[in-house]
């Protein structure tokens, strides 16, 4: 019997299932009268020219005489209706006809294992997942061996939807060790549905395993930011960087948080540079906002890259944006390191005046030793004994408070003698 089929997408697979094209009957089939072929031809006409309602109501008449027709006649007729009823949207009212068609005896092999093929991807979409599973144990009775694949996904599918991942599981590694046997590249839907089921059965080493077969056999861009991802999740932090520079060389990387992803990664690699470089280089782009948070991110790269100036030209403008004095602390702390004792002791002020700080000790501490380097002493006293008054930097602030007042005394003597 010649067919032609007709594909729609369901669940990720495709229907295909038999509208029939009138023709020769199969053998040990009875054989389709003239008469009730001409009747269910002008059917498949009317439904061809989009009159759904003059070809189910030509049906309507055939249906009538039913007794007098064979098996193969009625299981032709039914056929029609499914088909009909799918096309407008009755899913459930397509499925009881389509078993009406397998139930028929004797038909052409054909006819019944499409029909019970398409039972199956019908019963899945309507979330009839057991149904589903039993039209495919019908189906495998039939299907040829290299045929199963189908069936294996379809199962895998429906035990996925009815949320039993755990058998769902060894259905689809079985179809894609069979596409592997006859070294063929396994489906990519059957890649993405293992890799959900290891997601939902929180298993990140095996989801990275799929993530790996997907970029070298597909390569797509969402496939190569998704395993560096998981690296990330796994702590494999020299994976997900090599992946993520793979990624950005082949320009994959486009979206804002791809750009953050890949500066941070450079970050927990220790390569702060290329991190503070890298997010300068997507704020520049407009691809990332020059948000606080990402220019804070930018300074302590730079920090951490021993950059000192680059890092203090970010703080500043981040420092410019909020209230707190906490960026300026930290400028304040860059300019000592630098020896630039009038710039640190401005900036503590500012961060004083400010307020809001982490740690005010600290920042009196910073002051306290740029008023020294400038011989300032009697200033450094008072931050020094500032820094006193706080417990996390009494300690420390107690030497160097002692130092400065020795230093503020030999200063007053030597301005005695002179």
């Amino acid at each position: 019997m010649k067919l032609k089929f007709i594909a729609l997408a369901v669940c990720g697979c495709w229907l295909a299932f038999a509208h029939p094209v009138l023709a020769q009957q199969t053998e040990r089939v009875p054989a389709l009268r003239e008469k009730v072929y001409g009747q269910l031809a002008r059917a498949q006409e009317q439904a061809d020219n989009g009159n759904l309602a003059e070809g189910l109501s030509i049906l309507s008449d055939v249906a009538e005489k039913a007794d007098s027709m064979n098996s193969y006649e009625r299981a032709m007729m039914w056929n029609f209706y499914g088909f009909m009823h799918y096309e407008q949207g009755n899913t459930k009212q397509a499925i009881n006809y389509f078993e009406k068609v397998v139930k028929e005896s004797p038909i052409p092999e054909s006819l019944q294992k499409s029909t019970l093929f398409s039972l199956a991807q019908l019963a899945l979409s309507d979330g009839q997942f057991k149904r589903a599973i039993a039209f495919l144990g019908q189906w495998e009775s039939l299907a040829e061996k290299t045929e199963l694949s189908q069936a294996w996904v379809l199962k895998a599918q429906a035990n996925y939807q009815a949320g039993d991942h755990r058998a769902a599981l060894p259905l689809i590694d079985k179809a894609i060790a069979a596409a592997d046997a006859r070294q063929k590249t396994p489906d990519e839907n059957w890649l993405i549905l293992k890799r959900a089921l290891h997601y939902e059965l929180e298993q990140p080493k095996q989801v990275a395993k799929v993530m790996e077969r997907l970029v070298a056999d597909y390569s797509k861009p969402e496939y190569w930011l998704q395993l560096a991802g998981v690296y990330a999740q796994l702590e494999q932090d020299e994976k997900q960087l090599a992946v993520l520079e793979a990624a950005h060389q082949q320009s994959f990387v486009k979206k804002g948080s791809e750009w953050r992803q890949l500066a941070q990664a450079y970050y927990f690699n220790e390569l702060p540079y290329k991190a503070a470089e890298t997010m300068q280089e997507a704020i520049a782009n407009g691809k990332v906002d020059a948000s606080v948070d990402n220019l804070k991110f930018v300074a302590q790269a730079y920090t951490q890259a021993k950059e000192y100036e680059k890092a203090i030209g970010v703080y500043k403008k981040a420092s410019a944006r909020v209230e707190h004095g906490k960026f300026a602390a930290q400028i304040a702390q860059l300019y000592l390191t630098l020896d630039n004792n009038e710039k640190a002791v401005e900036y503590a002020k500012q961060a004083l005046t400010k307020g809001d700080l982490d740690n005010e000790g600290n920042l009196y501490l910073a002051e306290g030793m740029a008023l020294l380097n400038l011989k300032r002493y009697e200033q450094a006293v008072e931050s020094f004994e500032q820094a006193g008054g706080r417990e996390a930097t009494q300690r420390q602030a107690k030497q160097w408070l002692k130092y400065a007042k020795s230093q503020h005394k030999q200063q007053q003597q030597m301005a005695k003698l002179q």
